[in-house]
This record gives structure tokens, C-alpha cells and sequence, in this order.
């Protein structure tokens, strides 16, 4: 208990002068906690103090800091004064079997990142889509939409329209003219995406039902105090429909790099195992 008081005071002492922790006047050297043989410095936390604070929240971040510190220490202590010599027996093996597995990933990963091929084609993904489809069904609706967004004070309104919702090439030739008059916008792009994508990058639709949007439609007809936009939704694709390649092609990327990391680490250890064998540094008895 005497040994706690003193380290209290200490610690509250130190703490008085950890304002300066930032500047160069405070010792590299110096201790600013310690408890029983272990001792605290600034470079310890520094690094945790934010910059540009006042000298009393500096203060109070650093007694909060030791104080944290102080406790860890102190049931470390208590801990290892207490715990059965079957326990620590038992802690050791759990530590020695987490580094050695650090060790150990540590060098696969290594090996890894310098063996393994990252390409994967546009042929390796179709192929394993076509063989997996199954497991790539939409748990929400997908959209092929386009939009334009031009301002209240836009000229062209009437014409843009017509050539908005029209098929003809000659009609969406004439409305690519306008582009460099549009505030955003969204032609021809086939790319599907989420209906809460088409709301996040349109905010009238935000509140728009969901049976609004879900549906084919030419032509949709928003206003807000930005200016008008006009959707039309092409396609549509509802929940339980197998998703397009093209939508989930990132995703089969990383499960065939997956697998041909899996692959890789098997060839790496069988290897080892009969490069061992072969140098007799692997014997079975």
C-alpha cells in the first residue's frame, strides 16, 4: 500500500510538468511514471497527444494516459505474483505458438506476394460465373438507369426532353451536344447498379416509392431548388435473379486469387517438405 501512495504521488507530481511533454525542455531521459522497475517516457505516448491543444486538456490527455499505463502495469504485476505455475505454463505455450505463427505467416505472405499471379482475365471470370451462377443471386434489385441534370435557367428544355426519351441515333447525337450545359449526367452507360446508388446520386428520387423506380420507364421528371432531372430506367433485375457477370466480376476475382493463393501455399509446403526429406533435415521413425 505504501509502495501505491508513493507511485500516486509520483505519478501526480510528474504529471504537473507533462504541459512542456511536447517541447524540447523536457528530458528524452527522464521518467515520467514508473511502476516498480518500469518505467514511462515521453516518447512512450506523445505520439497519442494530439496537436494544437490547450496546456489543460494536454494535461489532462497525459494523466489519462498514465493513469491507463500505471493500471496495466500494476495487474501485470499482481498477475504474475499469483498465477499458478500450471497457468503460466500453459500462457507460455499459448505465446510461443503465436510467434511462431507469425513467423510463419509472416514468411507466406512473403512468398506469396512474390509467386502469386494477381492477373485474372476477363475468360477465367466468365468461365467460373458460368459454372457458379447459382451462388450469385441478387439479394436486392438492380438498375440500368440514365439520367441528365441541367438548370432552371436552361434554355434547350422542351428539345432536351424529346431527345431524351426518344430512340432515334440522330435524337441522342443531338442531345450529346448539350453535355457541356448539363450540371451532371448519365448516358449510355450500361453499367447496374443498386436503386439506393440512383437515389444517392439523385436526391429527389430519395423519397421517390419504390415502385416508381422499379419499373421501365422513358421518362421521369424531377425538380428541386439545383435544377431538373429527367431518369429513364432501362433495365431491371429484382431480388432472387441471378446478377450480372459485370456486377459481381470484382467478387470473382478475389475467390480465384483466393484459390490460387490456397494452391500456392500447399505447393509451397510440400516443397518444403520434400526439399527436407531429400537434404535428410526431415526423418520419420
Amino acid at each position: 500500500m505504501k509502495k501505491f501512495t508513493f507511485f500516486l504521488i509520483t505519478v501526480f507530481i510528474v504529471s504537473c510538468d507533462l504541459i512542456s511533454l511536447k517541447t524540447e525542455t523536457f528530458k528524452e531521459d527522464r521518467p515520467i511514471a514508473t511502476v516498480y522497475n518500469k518505467n514511462l517516457y515521453k516518447k512512450d505516448i506523445e505520439v497519442l497527444i494530439p496537436e494544437n491543444i490547450s496546456k489543460k486538456d494536454s494535461l489532462v490527455i497525459v494523466k489519462g494516459l498514465i493513469n491507463s499505463w500505471a493500471k496495466q502495469q500494476l495487474l501485470l504485476v499482481k498477475a504474475e505474483e499469483n498465477i499458478s505455475e500450471v497457468n503460466s505454463t500453459e500462457i507460455e505455450n499459448l505465446v510461443n505458438d503465436y510467434k511462431q505463427s507469425l513467423y510463419i505467416n509472416g514468411y507466406k505472405e512473403r512468398l506469396i506476394k512474390q509467386q502469386l499471379d494477381t492477373i485474372v482475365s476477363n475468360g477465367e471470370i466468365k468461365s467460373y460465373y458460368d459454372k457458379n451462377k447459382e451462388n450469385f443471386k441478387l439479394n436486392e434489385e438492380l438498375l440500368q438507369f440514365e439520367y441528365i441534370h441541367y438548370g432552371k435557367d436552361f434554355l434547350d428544355k422542351k428539345e432536351t426532353i424529346v431527345q431524351f426519351k426518344s430512340n432515334k441515333q440522330e435524337d441522342r447525337e443531338d442531345l450529346e451536344r448539350h453535355l457541356l450545359n448539363f450540371k451532371s449526367y448519365r448516358l449510355q452507360d450500361s453499367t447496374w447498379v443498386t436503386l439506393d446508388y440512383l437515389k444517392e446520386n439523385i436526391p429527389p428520387f430519395q423519397t421517390e416509392p419504390k415502385q416508381n423506380l422499379l419499373k421501365l420507364s422513358k421518362f421521369i421528371q424531377k425538380e428541386d431548388s439545383l435544377g431538373v432531372y429527367l431518369v429513364a430506367v432501362k433495365n431491371m433485375l429484382p431480388t432472387n435473379a441471378i446478377a450480372p457477370v459485370a456486377f459481381v466480376s470484382s467478387r470473382i476475382k478475389q475467390i480465384i486469387l483466393h484459390k490460387r493463393k490456397l494452391e500456392l501455399i500447399r505447393e509451397i509446403e510440400k516443397t518444403l517438405i520434400n526439399d527436407a526429406i531429400q537434404n535428410k533435415n526431415f526423418k520419420e521413425y
